[in-house]
Formats: structure tokens, sequence, C-alpha cells
């Protein structure tokens, strides 16, 4: 059979997520950190966007009641008010065809508003990108770190210990300054958890308890004197007990280096001063810096959510974003017919760029004020209401009701936070699995957690609540549940099994 060459046609629809399409959908799933930084950095490469301190012009509130449409942008300037600043500029009328290109092409080339709709299920996948030349082994993945938090919560677990103490000193736990001090006084920790003094006063001692040696302290004093409590007896020397009296009752001559008081006080020669100081070196002013990151990170909410006289409101927030815009000076520099050659190309690709990541961050805004939108016209009876009130909610739900692909909804609902009148709660929050209620109907899984960890805390601690009695129980309350399915949620709540909680009793 002779080869020979052919010609075929042919016809076929293919979308091609070319780099502009890329960064819509990465800006899509950034959080709010993310999306500043991606802010200030496209603003340092692109010469033609400038920062502009004037506020948004249209308002950027919506209602639950109000169309999706109607979700406003925020953080940039929108590429269409740039384009009319271009047709509106001195000699725009007297631009050729072929110059007054660059404002209008980028939107052409592809429509965002079916991107975001249908087509991101087809985007990249949001695991982070290897660096090139990087080898690709799990090995060279650094360990994740513990921060101060996680690592006492986990020596905390190894303590035996009643969930109510655990729950005090977790509290505790939580309002530790970054150097591992308590600074929160014991009355103010006890109004807040509803206590008595004495029994913050317990729990900070087993938080005393933890490693390193002085966390938990209310002061440097009382920080040395937990760690020198745990260092070992001296031989003969007396060095570490001297120093313990003089930390207990002489601490504050001590502090301000005034040595013959404590001469004269304890009755020592001034030669124990230095072995005093010599021990006290090796002691840590700040216990907290050993439990690597300690810093908590505040949460900024990316979405507000109120309610006055007319109803729950949503509102974008955009505080302390960079406000982008095009700069005019480069925009009249490509407006100059006398500008030609490779100047007037690069203007013209960067005015391309501008264009596309500012009409991208629009983009972005609008689709998470849609879905904050969605998800408070789901839950209004949660805002209202209390936990008891949560519904299930499944993407698929609000993909369904702003007709956007579930995938979309799962990026913007990745790293951003909702601040409502109940607290500030992530998006992902709100969606949850349904569980079958014989009077109400389907409940939220968040619920029925909520009633496991009442259950178990009211039980009497001599006789703990296997995972079947509580399945039992639950079904009495008319929620269909398996024992398996206890189990799982009470592993996900963080509480022992029964027999690990009568083992801690005993």
């Amino acid at each position: 059979m002779a080869l020979e060459q052919k010609l075929h046609l042919k016809l076929a629809q293919k979308l091609v997520m070319t780099p502009t399409l890329q960064q819509a959908i990465k800006l899509l799933q950034l959080s709010r950190l993310e999306l500043e930084q991606a802010l200030t950095q496209e603003m340092q490469t692109n010469p033609l966007l400038e920062m502009t301190d004037e506020p948004p012009a249209e308002d950027e509130s919506a209602s639950p009641d109000e169309t999706a449409d109607d979700g406003t942008p925020g953080g940039g300037e929108s590429g269409t008010e740039e384009q009319q600043a271009a047709a509106d500029a001195p000699g725009a009328e007297e631009r050729s065809p072929e110059e007054a290109s660059p404002p209008t092409d980028p939107f052409a080339e592809v429509d965002l508003d079916a991107l975001f709709s249908n087509y991101l299920h087809d985007g990249p996948s949001v695991a982070p990108a290897w660096e090139e030349g990087e080898e690709r082994s799990l090995e060279n993945s650094p360990a994740p770190s513990l921060s101060m938090f996680e690592n006492l919560s986990a020596q905390l677990h190894l303590v035996e210990v009643s969930l109510e103490v655990q729950r005090l000193c977790e509290f505790i736990i939580g309002n530790l300054d970054p150097d591992g001090y308590l600074r929160t006084g014991d009355e103010e920790l006890a109004r807040q958890l509803g206590v008595s003094v004495e029994e913050v006063r317990e729990a900070i001692v087993i938080v005393q308890g933890l490693e390193p040696a002085g966390i938990a302290a209310r002061s440097l004093q009382e920080c040395f004197l937990l760690q020198l409590q745990r260092l070992p007896t001296d031989n003969g020397a007396g060095g570490i007990e001297l120093a313990k009296r003089v930390v207990a009752t002489g601490f504050d001559e001590l502090l301000h280096q005034r040595w013959d008081r404590l001469v004269q006080r304890f009755g020592i020669a001034k030669e124990r001063i230095r072995d005093i100081l010599a021990v006290l070196h090796t002691l840590n002013p700040r216990p907290g810096g050993q439990l690597g990151p300690s810093e908590n990170q505040a949460i900024e909410p990316d979405v507000l959510v109120t309610r006055d006289l007319t109803g729950w409101h949503v509102t974008l927030n955009d505080d302390g974003l960079p406000r982008l815009r095009i700069s005019t000076r480069y925009l009249r520099m490509l407006q100059n017919r006398g500008l030609e050659g490779d100047a007037r190309g690069y203007l013209r690709e960067r005015m391309r760029s501008a264009l596309w990541f500012l009409r991208s961050v629009e983009q972005r805004q609008s689709t998470i004020a849609r879905v904050a939108v969605a998800i408070v016209r789901r839950q209004e009876e949660f805002f209202e209401k209390g936990m008891p009130y949560l519904r299930p909610l499944v993407l698929r739900d609000i993909a369904d009701d702003i007709d956007m692909h579930e995938s979309t909804v799962s990026r913007v609902v990745a790293n951003k936070y909702m601040a409502t009148p109940r607290g500030v709660f992530p998006l992902k929050f709100f969606f949850h699995s349904a569980i079958s209620h014989a009077v109400e109907g389907d409940i939220s899984s968040v619920v029925v957690k909520d009633r496991i960890r009442e259950l178990i805390g009211q039980e009497d601690p001599a006789r703990p609540l296997s995972d079947a009695r509580v399945a039992r129980q639950l079904n009495r309350l008319g929620i269909r549940i398996a024992r398996r399915t206890v189990a799982k949620y009470r592993d996900e709540l963080g509480v022992p099994s029964s027999e690990q909680r009568r083992r801690a009793l005993r």
C-alpha cells in the first residue's frame, strides 16, 4: 500500500487554559492575606498599575433577598471604568482602530462569567506546584511545626483529668501570650468560663505542670520559681535552695541589684550572690519561645454579615486591601501617536495584563459576594436562633442557587471567613452532611456533634456512656444514627472512649 499525504479539516470546540485564565482561577481561591500580597506584587511588577485611596463609588452591601448578581466587587477598579477613561482621554477620538485596541482586546478573548460559571472544574489543581529544579520527593517537605497551643494541648491530653477540667485548661492555654505568660486575671477567666476562681486556679496549676517549666506564669518571679522547683537538688553547694529563697522573698532587691540589702537580709556572704546569679542565668525568662511558632494569626473576615430592621445584609470587607487603577500617566503615553516601536508594544502588553488582572479581581469579589448571600439565605435560622438551627448544606445546593459549578463554590469557600453576630466562621463551616430526624427532617451533623458533647458532659463519671448508649439516647430524641457514626463524631470532637474516660477517673 503506497504512502500518501492528505489534508483533513476538523471543526472542534476546546477550552484553552491560557495564562490569563489560570490567573483568574488562582485569584478566586486565594485567602484575603494572599490576595493582598498578590495585589501588591502585581502593582510592583506592572508599571501601568498604581494605588489609589479613592473608595468605591457603589454600595458594597447586598441582601439575601436581592438577586445573586448584586454582589459588589472590591479591592480593585473595574476594567470597564479604565476603558471609559481611555475613551474619554484627550485625543481619544483621533486614535486609529489599531491604537484603540489595547483597552478592548482583553475582554474579547474569553468570557470570564462563563468561565466561573461552568468551566472551573477543568482548571488546574489547587495543590501547590513543585519549585523548578526541586527534587519531587515528600522527604524534602518539612514537617509542620506545632504551635504553642497545639503543643500544650497534646501534653494536656496525657494528663488524667476530667473533661470539664480539660476544657478549663484549654481555655487558659488559649489565653497565653506568645512568650508563655498568662496575663489575664483569675477573676476575669472565672467570669468568662462561668466557674469559681478556685477552679480556675486549680486548672492553672495543671497547666503550669506542663513542659517547658515556667509556662503559664503570671510574672517573671513566678516563672523563675516554677523553673527552680524542677531543678535537681544541690550537691552540698546550696545554690539552688538559696536562689529559691531569694527569688521568693527578695526578688525586688535582686531585680534592682541591691546586693547589700540581700547580704543583710539573708545573712550571706557577698560571694554567694554570684552563685545565685549563675543559677538564674540558666533559667529562661520566656518559656513560650521554646514551643515553636506561637503567634496566633488574627483572622480578617472576607465577608461581614449584619442585620437591621430590613433584614440581613452581606458586605465585602475590603478594608486594608490595596485599591488599584490604571495609571493616567502611562495611559496618556499610550494615546500619544508619536510613541512607536518597542515602547508602544510594551505598553500595550502591560495594559492588556493590567486590565485582565483588575477584571479577575472584580470577578473574584463578585463571586464571593454571591456565594455569601446564598449561604446567609440558606442559614438564616442559624443566624437568628443559634446552633440547633444550623441546616445541612452541600456545595451543590449553593451552586444551584447561583447557577455555577460546585467546584467554583469549593474554590470560593476555601480559606475565606465570615464575620457574623454569632462569631467569625470559615465559609466551610456552613457545609455539612445531613442526619435524619424523625420530627425535624434532616438536621446538620454539627448539631448532632453538639448533642453528643452535651450527653457526654452530663454523664456520671463513674459510669461513662458508651457509644452504643449515646446512639440509643439520640434515637430516643428522634435522631437516627448508628453506633459507628457516634464513634466517628466522638473521635472528631477529641473525646476519649468510655473505657479511656473510666480509666482516667481511676
